[in-house]
């Protein structure tokens, strides 16, 4: 059993026992139960369900492992030729590490 999910704008596959890193969960703590109700397909063997845009009375619920995750630097180096002109940032994105735990349907 799988599940197309929406978690904070991106859409994620899913499925029981699988572990995620999405975009970093605001006030989440270690442990905590989150359920996500933006599904927008659930398949069960056969059995495929698609929402429009969402299907009704899904969710899946997940737990919260790290969260707090730090994703690799990005060096974003920006020049222009001739010009004496150049720019250099670095950028990490920050994440929440997250197991889902069942899909209802």
């Amino acid at each position: 059993m799988y599940a197309i999910v929406i978690i904070n704008g991106q859409q994620f596959k899913v499925e029981e026992g699988m572990k995620i890193f999405v975009h970093h969960i605001q006030n989440a703590e270690e442990g905590q139960t989150i359920e996500f109700d933006k599904v927008l397909l659930v398949a069960d063997g056969d059995n495929v369900s698609v929402g429009a845009p969402v299907v009704e009375g899904a969710k899946v619920v997940a737990e919260v492992k790290t969260p707090l995750v730090k994703g690799d630097k990005v060096i974003v180096f920006k020049m222009k030729r001739r010009k004496d002109s150049r720019k250099k940032n670095g950028h990490r994105q920050q994440f929440s590490e997250v197991t889902i735990k069942s899909i209802v349907a």
